[in-house]
């Protein structure tokens, strides 16, 4: 009986390491879904999300801004076709656009969401709009290996595929360097300027 008490005890243990796979499964509201999923906050105002979103700091959402917040053009979405992408985008400036100015003002997004506006849910995701980097560590790293990880925790899939990139980065930075070490690059001169080895 103690046998299978610590077995199970270690197990749970196990499976609580991992944590959930849908801490934000009830929420219904897509920008609460992205903070908790994307940003790890939970408690957050209209005006907060905002300026996290506001990525030049311009007090307008452009565009490219809610493209890149909703992840448009991340991995995730890369079977979305260009024409239902910017159906997405002209229902979310028809909502926050109203003057039709081409960008979302923080007071119309104040004002609107004070009215009880909020972005719609198109099934894209949550949002994925970070760099590799971090798109890893907080979708894989802190939810399965955590602060004590050591290399040799590192095992996953995940993980492989990720440090395979820094090596595939690592590599094209020494392939740079040695091309700009070179006075003349010979791979970019135009085949017809190339004398042949015949002449």
């Amino acid at each position: 009986m103690i046998r299978f008490l610590l077995a199970f005890l270690a197990v749970t243990r196990l499976c609580l390491a991992h944590g959930s796979h849908d801490d934000a499964g009830d929420v219904t509201d897509w920008a609460t879904r992205h903070m908790i999923e994307e940003h790890h906050i939970s408690n957050f105002d209209p005006g907060s999300f905002f300026m996290l979103h506001d990525y030049d700091d311009s007090g307008v959402w452009t565009v490219d801004e809610v493209r890149r917040t909703y992840g448009l053009d991340d991995k995730s979405n890369a079977h979305l076709a260009e024409e239902r992408k910017q159906q997405i985008l002209k229902e979310i400036f028809s909502i926050f656009d109203p003057q039709k100015t081409g960008v979302i003002s923080q007071h119309e997004w104040m004002r609107l969401s004070r009215e009880g506006k909020r972005l719609p849910d198109f099934g894209t995701g949550p949002g994925h709009h970070g760099d590799l980097e971090y798109e890893y560590e907080i979708h894989h790293f802190e939810k399965y290996h955590g602060d004590g990880a050591t290399e040799e925790d590192l095992t996953h899939p995940e993980d492989i595929e990720h440090f395979r990139q820094h090596d595939h980065a690592e590599d094209a930075q020494i392939r740079l360097a040695n091309l700009q070490k070179m006075v003349i690059v010979e791979t970019n001169i135009p085949a017809k300027f190339l004398k042949s080895p015949s002449a």
